[in-house]
């Protein structure tokens, strides 16, 4: 793995449990592994940010990804996601990337809700999910 690459848990938790052959992601955001935030976007001299749901959903989906490849599963064996917005006024955009990494056919069950803030202001989506993968030596 490139440990330039890799982002660092901001408390005393793993990004992954594997119990079995399930494994437990933790909530996971858009923060990169030099500590900047994905998705926000200074648009005015004033300083003014706007905070890209869009850009934000795919960067985390892109880390959940990561983090899975380090447990030798991947997005595929995402059996349940729960998702938290800011703003719901922001689901249009998050669920528009979704649909890139998952299809309503075969991609796992959702659940998405709405809270009141995420552990930094420039954050509008956190996401975890669970997956199911039997071990490699299994």
């Amino acid at each position: 793995m490139n440990k330039d690459n890799v982002v660092t848990p901001r408390g005393a938790y793993p990004h992954t449990k594997r119990v079995g052959d399930f494994i437990f992601v933790s909530g996971t955001s858009s923060r990169r592994s030099d500590n900047t935030i994905a998705g926000v976007d200074t648009i005015d001299n004033m300083g003014t940010k706007h905070l890209n749901i869009e850009v934000q959903t795919h960067e985390v989906l892109k880390n959940i990804e990561r983090n899975l490849a380090n447990e030798g599963a991947t997005l595929n064996d995402v059996v349940d996601v729960t998702s938290f917005l800011v703003n719901m006024n922001d689901f249009a955009g998050y669920n528009k990337v979704y649909a890139e990494f998952f299809d309503v056919e075969n991609g796992p069950a959702r659940t998405t809700v709405a809270v009141h803030q995420l552990p930094h202001p420039d954050l509008v989506v956190e996401i975890k999910v669970v997956a199911y993968k039997k071990p490699e030596d299994s």
